[in-house]
């Protein structure tokens, strides 16, 4: 369900009011590319994300950028990609870390995702963008799920921030980057960017 920005193909230009037809624009989208797992869809992501968004209009104040993040897709690709619903293309895409709880092996795959506080693991769903706040790992945002699946993000602390162990040399040398503890942790290089155009009251959508 990688998708990769050159197939996008403009599948989501046009306006708010594609929001309300997810699965046309999302059969637009070209073939996956040959590095996707046997079965792998990206339309279904990007329907699942915009059906999301739809459902959560109330709460989602700004709908002109989304994030979204495959955890089907392997550590080591960069699966958190930010896309511009007005424009209908993907701004860019990020390595992005899942937590040790959803990897207990470090195999850079998720196994499994948990909502539960101290399993360490990522979890799924849509997530609403908070406010920037300094800690541990720096500039961070917080999130707050919106459904029964991450209903506890924002008890468990679950944020977007940077990490050394984010970076592409280890997704390349290591085959996978490392693991959080369930936070969606990026490169300390992309940070920045990923706040900035992930601003307050937006979406942010992971499935597997």
């Amino acid at each position: 369900m990688y998708l990769g920005r050159r197939h996008f193909l403009g599948a989501i230009a046009g306006s708010a009011a594609s929001l309300f037809m997810p699965r046309d624009l999302a059969q637009a989208i070209a073939p996956q590319p040959e590095h996707l797992p046997a079965g792998a869809d990206r339309s279904v992501l990007l329907s699942r994300a915009l059906a999301a968004l739809q459902q959560h209009h109330d709460r989602v104040a700004s709908r002109d950028v989304i994030g979204i993040v495959d955890f089907s897709a392997p550590s080591r690709l960069p699966r958190f990609q930010l896309v511009d619903v007005a424009a209908g293309k993907v701004i860019s895409d990020h390595l992005v870390a899942h937590g040790s709880g959803s990897d207990p092996g470090n195999s850079g795959w998720v196994q499994r995702l948990s909502n539960r506080p101290g399993s360490n693991a990522s979890c799924s769903g849509a997530f609403l963008t908070g406010e920037i706040y300094s800690g541990k790992h720096g500039r961070s945002r917080r999130l707050q799920g919106l459904d029964t699946e991450n209903s506890m993000a924002s008890s468990r602390g679950i944020v977007i921030h940077a990490a050394r162990y984010v970076a592409p040399d280890l997704a390349e040398s290591q085959g996978r980057v490392g693991r959080s503890q369930g936070c969606f942790a990026v490169s300390a290089d992309d940070i920045s960017h990923v706040l900035e155009r992930l601003g307050p009251g937006r979406l942010l959508f992971a499935a597997r």
